[in-house]
């Protein structure tokens, strides 16, 4: 192991799965240019390689973007339509990884997200949660990520303006991650 990894409590490299029981995948985004909307994905995989050197791990994740979830299914379908994620022709969002980097007291996975046939690099922070054993004898590891795009740089520009200008849907989108993963025999 490395110095890095040393530094790191209970780190141990292998090959994890996320556990989507336990993760979630979200996002927030401004809307009426008066508050916030939150959803999730409710369907998701990825596996997470960690390396003796953690510098040099790896990540790649799908989601299934019919999934969306915002708590209102008339705005989740419409999300789902063309105007916005376009299911019938893009049913996927992925993740890979390219690098991972020390910053500060944290991390910064560097990593290409396809989002409707577009392929652009998404820098995510990392925050390390912790490794640890799990009461039935394997063992799991926490990680929360946090990222943002702009949807117009993937394709997603449908919006309205607003009477009293602004407009509906906000461009920036806030890309929140909550993962636990198992390590696999």
């Amino acid at each position: 192991m490395t110095t890095a990894a040393v530094e790191i409590p209970g780190y141990v490299a292998g090959t994890w799965t996320i556990d989507t029981v336990h993760s979630e995948v979200s996002f927030v985004v401004r809307h009426m240019m008066v508050s916030k909307v939150r959803g999730r994905f409710d369907a998701f995989d990825g596996t997470i390689k960690t390396a003796a050197d953690p510098l040099q791990s790896t990540v790649t994740a799908t989601v299934d973007l019919s999934s969306v979830n915002t708590g209102n299914e008339t705005r989740d379908n419409h999300i789902r339509s063309e105007d916005f994620f376009d299911t019938e022709k893009h049913p996927v969002m992925s993740y890979r990884s390219t690098g991972i980097r020390a910053k500060g007291d944290g991390y910064v996975v560097d990593g290409e997200l396809t989002l409707k046939g577009v392929t652009k690099n998404v820098p995510l922070t990392l925050e390390l949660n912790g490794f640890g054993p799990d009461p039935y004898g394997g063992t799991r590891a926490g990680f929360t990520a946090t990222g943002e795009i702009n949807r117009q740089d993937f394709g997603v520009t449908w919006n309205a303006a607003m009477e009293h200008g602004g407009v509906v849907v906000s461009d920036k989108v806030n890309i929140n991650l909550e993962i636990e993963a198992v390590l696999q025999a």
